[in-house]
C-alpha cells in the first residue's frame, strides 16, 4: 500500500487527465457488454420470432456501438498514456536530481548496474502499472460488476451457478500473488547484476583487450546470464503451476453454461437468445479472471521496482548544507587542517593531520600511493566529511560554507580524468559554459593543449569519444587542466594532473602557471619530486600522516624520506619503500 500511496502522490497532479481516461474506460467496458444483448435480440426477435423489421435497426445499433467504443478507446488510450508518461517523467527527473545530490560515499557503495536498473527497467515497470495494470484492473472490476448485474437480471439461478466458481479462482490468485513476489524481486536483483557486468565490460573494454581477458569476461557474463535465466525459469515454473488452474476454472464456466443453460432452455425457463447473452457475458466475465494472474505478476513487479526507486529517493546525502550557510565569501585562500582524521567506511586513511597553507602559496603533497594525499583534497572540497577535526578556509569551517559556492571558488583537476562526449571546446568550457572562445583558447595555451588540438581534424570542434576515447592520456590530462584553469578559481588543486606528461611539457605548464597574473593558492598532489621543488611548502605523507614538511632545501637538509627519494635519481615515492617497509 505504501508504494501505491507514493505513486498516487504523483498521479493526483494529473488526476483530471487520468480520471477522464478511467471514466471513458468505464463507458467502453459497459458498451462492450451490450453487444451480447443485441446479439440475443437478433436470435430471439429476428431468427426465432421472424420480426425481420428489427434486423436493420439492430445491425445499425451494433455498428453504432462498435464505432462509439472504438472512438472512446482511442481517446482513453491517449489520455492514460499521456498521464502515465507525465508521471514517469516527473519520477525519473526527481530520481536523477536525487542522484546528482548524492556525495561520493553513495557511489562508492552502489553498483552502477543497480543504479542503471532503477533508471530504466524499474521506471518502465512503474509506467506499465499506470498505463496497463491499473486500467485493466478498472476494466475488470466494471466488467465483472455489470456482467453479474446483467446475468442476475436474466436468471438468478443461472447466474449463481456460474458465480460459485469465482471464490475458488480468487483463492488461487491470492496464493499466486504471495509466492511470486520473492521470485520477482530475485529477477530484479539479478537483472541489476547482469547490468553491472555489461557496464563494467563496456567501460573497461581497453583493459580487457590489453590483458587478453575476453574469454574470462564472457565466462563472467555467462554466469550472471545463467543466473538471470534461472530466476526467470523459476518464475515460469510458478506460472506453469497456477496458470493451468486459472484456465481450468475459466473453462468450467463455459461448461456450466452449456450444461445448466441447455437444461433451462429445454424447460423454457430462459430463451435461446438469453443463453446467447449469457454466453457473451461469460466470455467478457472470464477475461478479467484469466488476466488476474498476469495482473498479479505485473503488480508484484511494480512492488519490487517501486520499492527500489523509493529507496533511492529516500537516501539523503551525507554532505549537506546545514547550520550556518555562508555564500559570496571573499576567499583569500588560507587553508588549515586541525587534527583531522578520516576513514573510508571502516578503513582509516588520515590520522591527526595538521597544516596551514597561507593565501597565495603553492603547497605540494607528496607521498606513495595510498598515503592519503587525494583524501586531503576531497575533504577540502567536502566530497567527504572529516570524522574528527576541522577543515578551515580563511578560518571558516567548510561545513558552514554553501556547497555550491565552495566548489565554484575551488577548481580541481582530478587524477582520474573524465571527458564528456562533446566537443573539445565544450569539455574545456564545462565549468564555465558561457566562456567565450578566446578564454577557452587561453586556458588551453596554458595547459599546453592548444597545439595538439589544432592538429585534430576539426580543432576545438572535434567531438571527443566516450571518456576521451581517441586521445592519449597526456592529451586528456591537458584538456582537463584547461577546464580547471578556465574557472579562474581562488584555490587551484592539481591532483596528479601531469602524471601522463613528459618532463618537458610538465615544466612548461608549471612555468605558465607561475606567470599568471592571478595570485591564488595552489595545491599540488604528485609522486614526482621534480614537480614540487619550487613549491612554498612541501608536505610528505606516509600512511595517512604528514611525516615531513618544509621547502625543498629544508627537506633535503633533513635527510629523511624526502631526501631518500630525491637521491634515488630524483624518482617518485612509489619507487622506494619508506623506512625499509613496503609501500602501501
Amino acid at each position: 500500500m505504501a508504494n501505491i500511496k507514493w505513486l498516487w502522490s504523483y498521479l493526483k497532479k494529473r488526476l483530471w487527465v487520468y480520471g477522464i481516461a478511467m471514466i471513458l474506460l468505464t463507458f467502453f467496458s459497459i458498451l462492450s457488454l451490450y453487444v451480447p444483448k443485441i446479439m440475443g435480440r437478433l436470435v430471439d426477435d429476428v431468427v426465432k420470432d421472424q420480426k425481420t423489421e428489427l434486423l436493420t435497426p439492430l445491425i445499425l445499433a451494433l455498428i453504432a456501438v462498435t464505432l462509439f467504443r472504438t472512438t472512446i478507446a482511442y481517446i482513453q488510450q491517449y489520455l492514460q498514456e499521456k498521464a502515465s508518461q507525465d508521471v514517469i517523467h516527473e519520477i525519473r527527473t526527481a530520481t536523477y536530481e536525487k542522484l546528482n545530490q548524492q556525495d561520493f560515499s553513495f557511489f562508492d557503495t552502489n553498483r552502477t548496474g543497480d543504479i542503471m536498473a532503477r533508471m530504466t527497467g524499474d521506471m518502465d515497470a512503474v509506467r506499465h502499472t499506470m498505463a496497463h495494470v491499473i486500467p485493466q484492473f478498472v476494466k475488470g472490476i466494471v466488467t465483472l460488476a455489470f456482467s453479474i448485474w446483467m446475468m442476475l437480471e436474466i436468471n438468478v439461478f443461472f447466474a449463481l451457478c456460474i458465480f460459485l466458481l469465482t471464490p475458488v479462482t480468487f483463492m488461487i490468485t491470492t496464493r499466486f500473488g504471495k509466492v511470486i513476489l520473492p521470485t520477482m524481486q530475485a529477477v530484479r536483483q539479478q537483472f541489476s547484476r547482469l547490468n553491472t557486468a555489461v557496464q563494467e565490460n563496456v567501460s573497461g573494454h581497453r583493459i580487457v583487450k590489453a590483458f587478453a581477458r575476453e574469454a574470462y569476461e564472457i565466462q563472467k557474463f555467462d554466469r550472471e546470464n545463467e543466473q538471470y535465466r534461472d530466476r526467470n525459469i523459476e518464475t515460469a515454473k510458478l506460472w506453469e503451476k497456477f496458470l493451468p488452474l486459472l484456465d481450468f476454472m475459466c473453462n468450467m464456466i463455459f461448461f456450466l453454461i452449456l450444461l445448466v443453460g441447455g437444461w433451462l432452455v429445454l424447460r423454457d425457463i430462459i430463451t435461446v437468445g438469453e443463453l446467447v447473452v449469457f454466453q457473451g457475458l461469460a466470455q467478457r466475465f472470464t477475461i478479467p479472471m484469466r488476466m488476474i494472474g498476469w495482473l498479479t505478476s505485473d503488480y508484484q513487479h511494480f512492488q519490487a521496482s517501486s520499492g527500489k526507486i523509493r529507496d533511492l529517493l529516500a537516501v539523503e546525502p551525507q554532505i549537506k548544507n546545514e547550520g550556518i550557510r555562508l555564500d559570496n565569501l571573499d576567499i583569500k585562500g588560507k587553508i588549515e587542517f586541525r587534527d583531522v582524521s578520516f576513514s573510508y567506511q571502516t578503513a582509516p586513511v588520515l590520522y591527526d593531520v595538521n597544516f596551514i597553507i597561507e593565501p597565495g602559496q603553492t603547497a605540494a603533497f607528496i607521498g606513495a600511493t595510498g598515503s592519503g594525499k587525494s583524501t586531503v583534497m576531497n575533504l577540502i572540497l567536502r566530497f567527504y566529511e572529516a570524522d574528527e577535526g576541522l577543515v578551515l578556509i580563511d578560518r571558516v569551517n567548510v561545513k558552514n560554507m554553501d556547497l555550491k559556492m565552495l566548489r565554484n571558488r575551488i577548481s580541481i583537476a582530478m587524477q582520474d580524468v573524465f571527458l564528456f562526449t562533446d566537443t573539445i571546446e565544450g569539455n574545456i568550457a564545462y565549468g564555465v559554459p558561457n566562456a567565450d572562445f578566446d578564454a577557452v583558447r587561453r586556458a588551453a595555451d596554458i595547459a599546453e593543449a592548444h597545439s595538439f588540438i589544432m592538429e585534430l581534424p576539426e580543432g576545438y570542434d572535434t567531438i571527443v569519444g566516450e571518456r576521451g576515447v581517441g586521445l592519449s592520456g597526456g592529451q586528456k590530462q591537458r584538456i582537463a587542466l584547461a577546464r580547471t584553469l578556465l574557472k579562474d578559481p581562488d584555490i587551484l588543486i592539481l591532483d596528479d594532473t601531469t602524471s601522463s606528461l613528459d618532463i618537458e611539457t610538465e615544466f612548461k605548464i608549471q612555468k605558465a602557471l607561475e606567470k599568471l597574473n592571478r595570485k591564488r593558492t595552489t595545491l599540488m598532489i604528485t609522486h614526482r619530486i621534480s614537480s614540487v621543488m619550487s613549491a612554498d611548502q612541501i608536505f610528505v605523507m606516509d600512511r595517512g600522516r604528514i611525516v615531513e614538511k618544509g621547502t625543498h632545501p629544508q627537506l633535503i637538509a633533513l635527510k629523511g624520506l624526502y631526501y631518500d627519494v630525491y637521491i634515488n635519481q630524483m624518482g617518485d615515492f612509489n619507487s622506494i619503500a619508506p623506512s625499509g617497509g613496503e609501500v602501501s
